[in-house]
């Protein structure tokens, strides 16, 4: 996408210089999910099928994509099988699987930023789809042909807000080495925790109907160089915290079956009595926004659609107008939810949004996201785009 500067980058921040995605093949219309999935698991439960349905229709996903394939269920009919122990398995799947995608991400971010793979010099890498040393950074470092002098960090197991917090890392390595190039790469697939429903388990019907495979990337540095380098996006202000007494809210862990993964109701309600008080404290890093009462609606927001629940609280709390969590919405309506990945659709989709939106377009903005904890991790952005 060709675009225009209006606004200088700050000398010494951080910006976001390219950008890209890329996900497995097989693709998943909402639509046809539950026939595939309860023939796929042979369930004849009925009652389990139409929850599913339900979900589906709740969860306003148009499509997805997934590594799991007829292929892959026919070369490891254990996966459907309920009690199986097939960790094993499954990490021989999605150990080559993520990092295929987090490649083919990494090099459309490459031919965004205009540059060359040698120029990067330093790679986040981030994945809770992978168990392996060396880990996922490596690897991604020998497949794209990077210097073997990379400095390279791995961030396991962080869920949904991970994408977020390696930013937060990038956006630190980069205001830190003046001259540095940030290759932050993201990669996740639901193969760990797919499995035949279970009425015990009533979570698995919420990732079956909500979750899908991908990968992101993007180059973050500072002081982009004039005629060589556009920066669409600033990285100002960031923060985390978690919400104490939360830790079981959202609760994942490893078996020999693969990931187990339990999501409380009061998750959206969680989120939407502390969220204020968060974007207040991100906002306070740039003069002026909090003068005379917080005028959220006077941002560009770029929100982890984790579910709709969630994102229509956070609207709700803020007093949000009406459109203003599109690039959301839209990021889990086409791709659903990815984890890591999915700030980064929204990233894109906000990236074209204020492309277009030309002077009119706002100069402020907040990437927000949620994980385990609950954790909330945030960034102040400001937009370069014209």
């Amino acid at each position: 996408m060709s675009t225009k500067q209006q606004r200088s980058p700050t000398a010494g921040k951080a910006t976001i210089l390219g950008i890209g995605k890329a996900f497995p093949r097989q693709l998943v219309l909402q639509d046809l999910l539950v026939e595939g999935y309860i023939r796929d698991t042979n369930c004849d439960d009925l009652a389990i099928k139409d929850k599913l349905q339900r979900l589906c229709k709740t969860t306003t996903v148009k499509t997805r994509y997934t590594v799991m394939s007829k292929e892959i269920l026919e070369e490891y009919p254990e996966l459907a099988t309920e009690g199986s122990p097939t960790i094993k398995q499954r990490l021989d799947i999605a150990h080559p699987a993520v990092l295929e995608m987090a490649k083919e991400a990494s090099l459309a971010c490459l031919k965004d930023w205009k540059r060359e793979a040698k120029d990067i010099t330093h790679v986040v890498y981030v994945s809770s789809s992978e168990i392996r040393l060396p880990g996922g950074d490596l690897y991604l470092a020998t497949e794209l042909a990077l210097r073997n002098d990379v400095a390279r960090v791995m961030l396991y197991f962080l869920g949904c807000y991970g994408g977020v917090t390696g930013l937060r890392v990038a956006k630190d390595i980069a205001e830190n080495n003046p001259g540095s190039r940030v290759l932050l790469a993201t990669s996740e697939t639901t193969i760990l925790g797919f499995r035949p429903p279970n009425k015990s388990r009533p979570y698995d019907l919420v990732g079956a109907a909500l979750f899908g495979d991908g990968a992101a990337a993007v180059v973050v540095g500072a002081d982009p160089v004039p005629g060589v380098e556009t920066a669409f996006m600033e990285l100002n202000t960031a923060a985390q915290q978690f919400l104490p007494g939360t830790s079981h809210v959202i609760d994942g862990r490893l078996s020999e079956e693969g990931i187990y993964f339990k999501l409380g109701r009061d998750l959206p309600q969680k989120i939407e009595e502390n969220i204020e008080e968060f974007c207040r404290k991100l906002m306070g890093g740039a003069a002026g926004l909090g003068e005379g009462g917080y005028d959220y609606n006077s941002l560009f927001w770029a929100v982890h659609p984790g579910g709709p629940a969630i994102l229509n609280r956070l609207e709700s709390a803020l007093r949000l107008d009406e459109g203003k969590l599109e690039c959301s919405r839209k990021a889990l309506m086409d791709y659903g939810n990815v984890s890591s990945n999915t700030i980064f659709y929204v990233m894109e989709y906000m990236r074209e949004e204020l492309g277009k939106k030309g002077d009119k377009g706002e100069e402020w903005g907040l990437a927000l996201a949620f994980g385990p904890g609950i954790t909330f991790e945030g960034i102040l952005l400001r937009s370069l785009l014209h």
